[in-house]
Formats: structure tokens, sequence, C-alpha cells
């Protein structure tokens, strides 16, 4: 049978990242946390941590704890309808750990608010992990998050998954860069000579922008930028251009300091709301904000 004690624990050095963190946060000693995830491993058979800075969870590992996050939520709801089935030395936790997936630019313009809203009123410890859209589902998929914003409409194993509607990009540059780099046309010959803006080595909204525009494929430049607000403040200068979601760019389109590269060429990217099958009030009151905030502010197709 397994240890919850012992599961937690692991939860703990997961989500904090090392054993003295997890240490502190559990009121006990680090040695206390690792003789605990030594016996879990034994039990188990096999590493459910990769010892590093930071600690990271194996795949038995990270299922562990999607199992764990999980029972946190049904003893949640146990003990909100029945408060008896607590023992008088147990203490029902104050607040549960809710962990989930988002891209950056979801979370930069209009989920954000949303679940700012949602856990100031709920018992809830928001874990938010931020991935390339193409990418979140993979955390729903090992067991890492509970719920995902993602473009994948297929659900993972054990997942519902519901549209969202649609995030609309626009290609832009500050009007010098245009200048400099697009005085003869946006083409593939002045495309493979100006710098981009990619969020990370996964972003492939700029070329697939590209590839739509010109019919093929564009080897671009690129710079890396791994930040939502920055991304758009380093195109406003003149660094690069890229694919910036509209409702981040509309007062600097409207003041002139960014300009479409090709105007009425819009990227629309279909997401979807994923979360894990379960009877938690928690994580349906969750998906009710994202789906309500999502209602109004995104494309509805």
């Amino acid at each position: 049978m397994l240890d919850y004690t012992s599961l937690a624990v692991l939860s703990a050095v997961v989500r904090e990242g090392s054993f003295e963190r997890a240490a502190r946060t559990l009121h006990v000693t680090p040695s206390a946390v690792s003789q605990r995830i030594r016996l879990l491993e034994e039990f188990i058979g096999g590493a459910l941590i990769i010892r590093g800075q930071p600690c990271i969870a194996t795949e038995t590992g990270r299922r562990l704890c999607q199992h764990v996050d999980q029972v946190r939520l049904l003893e949640y709801e146990l003990q909100k309808s029945v408060p008896t089935v607590m023992s008088s030395d147990q203490e029902a936790p104050s607040r549960v750990p809710l962990p989930i997936a988002v891209n950056a630019d979801s979370l930069a313009t209009w989920f954000a608010p949303a679940m700012s809203a949602f856990a100031a009123t709920a018992p809830v410890l928001m874990d938010v992990a931020v991935d390339d859209q193409d990418h979140t589902a993979e955390w729903l998929r090992t067991g890492t998050v509970l719920a995902a914003v993602t473009s994948s409409a297929q659900a993972a194993s054990g997942c519902n998954s519901r549209s969202l509607g649609a995030m609309r990009y626009l290609a832009a540059a500050s009007p010098e860069f245009i200048e400099r780099y697009f005085r003869k046309g946006v083409n593939a010959a002045s495309l493979v000579q100006a710098p981009s803006l990619v969020f990370n080595s996964k972003d492939e909204l700029q070329t697939r922008w590209v590839r739509r525009l010109c019919h093929r494929h564009v080897e671009l430049p690129r710079h890396t930028l791994p930040a939502a607000h920055a991304f758009v403040a380093a195109a406003a200068v003149g660094m690069g251009w890229g694919l910036h979601p509209q409702a981040m760019i509309q007062d600097h389109l409207r003041n002139g300091t960014l300009v479409e590269l090709v105007p009425d060429t819009p990227l629309d990217v279909p997401l979807y709301w994923q979360q894990a099958r379960s009877a938690s009030s928690l994580l349906d009151g969750l998906t009710r904000a994202v789906t309500n905030a999502a209602s109004s502010t995104l494309l509805q197709l």
C-alpha cells in the first residue's frame, strides 16, 4: 500500500526543487525528507527523483505526484462534505496545490486575471508551468499537471478537452526596422536577412506565418527572448520582428511604434483547455473561470 505521507514529501521535493526547501515547507529535517524518498523508491523499485539543481521527477515520480495531487483534491471534497471524516489529530490542508501548464502569451494577456481572481477566493496554491502551447499537453500526458491551456484538441489520457477560442497573432516590427529590412517588400529574400524574435526553440509561430506567406520554408535568423512583455518591447525598439498577440500590441499599433509587416495577415491559433477527469469543485471552479475569460477575450471560431 502506498504511504501517502511519503508521497506528500515526494510532491514537495518536486514542487520546491530541492530536499532542503521541501524540508522547510514540511517543517522537518532534510535527512527526514531524504529517508522518506529513499524508502518510497525502495517500495516502488526505481528512482523517483533525479537529484540535481533543481531536483526533478522521473516519469514514475511525475505520475505519483499527479496521483497525490488528485488525492488532495478528493480529500478536500470529502472533508467539505463529511467534516467528521478527519480524525481529531489530523488537520485538513488549508490550501490545495493545483498544478497547471499554460503558454506564455495567454498568461501575459487573458489567463492571469482569470486565474488570479479564482485563486484569491479558492483554497488553492497555484503551481504554474509555462511552455509553448504546442507542448503544454505533454505536461498532462506525463502527469506533471492537472490542467493545461494547449493547442492540442485531442484530449490526453484521462482528461477532458474543450475549445477556448483562438488567439490572434500579428506579425509586426518598428517602422525603422521595416524601413531597414523590408523597403522592397516582405518576401523570402528579405525575411532571410531580417532578425526575427522567438520565445524559445519550440516557438514555431514565425515559421508558420512565413510559410503561409511565402509558400515555402525560409530559414529565419532568430533572437531568442523568453518573456512575453520583453518580446514586445524588443520589437518596438527595432531588435527584430515577431508574431505578437494582438491584445498586447494594440496600443503600439495605434501610436505607430509597431507596424504590421503585411496588413491583414493574422495568424489565429486555436486554444483548448484540458483537465484531468476529477470530481473536484476546485478544478471545476478554475475551469469555469478560464472558460469565461476565454469566451470574452479570445476569437470564438
